[in-house]
């Protein structure tokens, strides 16, 4: 019996399973690659021609996906591969021709330690309302945090955590928890509709898997200020810059208010890098942590974010810490290549200092 396109893709993604790669690059004219522990490579030897791309969306894309794609040039999803792996699927174009990256979410949700996380991000589960940021570029793990956070709390807790994705992508059972998984586009037409809505809807705890605009960071402060803990992401690179992405994305006359509102609900803001384990393969995450203490708050409050960095290095006792600090424990532990942490270090000198030091965990 012939082997069909779908079932192509699907023996691709299998592959990509068993030998823990994170995802998978598909586009026209292409080889199909795999990025396998941070560096892409070839995977066979088969081009995908036009007629494999057309086959293997038509059958992937809904009707409302399909038109989304040809009106914006880019689509999301989340798909189920036939053993149960879940992934999350970005199609787009590339020089007018369809492309793809799936990429591969985790069916086991890892521990803190597995995670190398610091304690201090596990004590975010425990916080009775507020807003948590979970920042990074893309691919630093900031899905995975989250998840290994939610499943803290659905673990521990009798309460209803709500999420809202684009597309949903870690799939939570019940545990002590109720669970309500809501997808952009199946249950939900946007990010501040679907929030607006979730206050109606009794939550304790809401994920709002992305703050991608003004609307959407006003309705999450909201429910944060009425009670509830919200958790959420933003794509900047560290702590502090959190603070001025989220005061940005507001006009002007706006700002000042906002500021002041993120001064009262903010809790922590955990920044995240992935980076290559020293003499094997795998990742690990190096992690900036800015707990929201009332020096933290109002500095906020005021505008003088800059002064927020050297708020987190002083705040070890407090659970925070900086990317440099994270990067001199993670070398002095021989995860990571002293070198490539001394490269990424804001303060090299500082790095080699911290290296000397002795390390508090946060």
């Amino acid at each position: 019996m012939s082997v069909t396109i779908h079932q192509l893709f699907d023996t691709l993604l299998a592959s990509l399973v068993e030998h823990h790669a994170s995802d998978l690059h598909l586009a026209e004219g292409r080889v199909p690659s795999w990025r396998l522990h941070g560096a892409l490579a070839p995977l066979g030897n088969r081009q995908w021609d036009a007629a494999m791309m057309a086959t293997l969306l038509d059958e992937l894309l809904k009707e409302q996906q399909r038109q989304d794609f040809r009106a914006k040039g880019t689509v999301d999803l989340g798909y189920s591969a036939p053993g149960g792996e879940r992934f999350r699927i970005n199609v787009f174009r590339s020089l007018g021709r369809p492309a793809l990256v799936a990429r591969h979410l985790p069916s086991r949700f890892a521990s803190f330690n597995e995670l190398r996380l610091p304690e201090s991000i596990r004590s975010l589960a425990a916080l009775p309302d507020g807003l948590v940021l979970v920042t990074g570029i893309t691919g630093s793990g900031k899905s995975t945090t989250l998840a290994t956070l939610i499943n803290e709390i659905n673990a521990s807790a009798p309460v209803h955590i709500l999420t809202i994705e684009d597309p949903v992508e870690f799939v939570h059972q019940a545990r002590q928890a109720i669970i309500s998984h809501r997808e952009l586009h199946t249950d939900v037409a946007d990010f501040a509709s679907a929030v607006k809505a979730s206050l109606r809807e009794d939550p304790d705890v809401i994920l709002v898997g992305e703050l991608r605009d003004n609307e959407t960071m006003r309705a999450a402060l909201t429910a944060a200020e009425t009670g509830h803990l919200v958790f959420s992401t933003l794509h900047t690179a560290d702590a502090a810059g959190a603070v001025e992405r989220f005061v940005g994305a507001c006009s002007g006359e706006e700002q000042t208010v906002v500021r002041h509102r993120l001064s009262l609900v903010l809790k922590a803001v955990v920044a995240q890098q992935l980076l290559p384990l020293h003499g094997r393969p795998g990742r690990v995450a190096a992690v900036e942590i800015m707990q929201v203490t009332p020096a933290v708050s109002n500095l906020i409050a005021s505008g003088r974010t800059a002064q927020i960095y050297s708020a987190i290095e002083s705040g070890r006792e407090l659970g925070m810490q900086t990317f440099d600090q994270s990067f001199a424990g993670l070398a002095r532990d021989g995860l990571i290549d002293t070198d490539n942490g001394r490269r990424l270090a804001r303060d090299p000198i500082n790095f080699d200092r911290l290296l000397r030091a002795p390390r508090s965990v946060a």
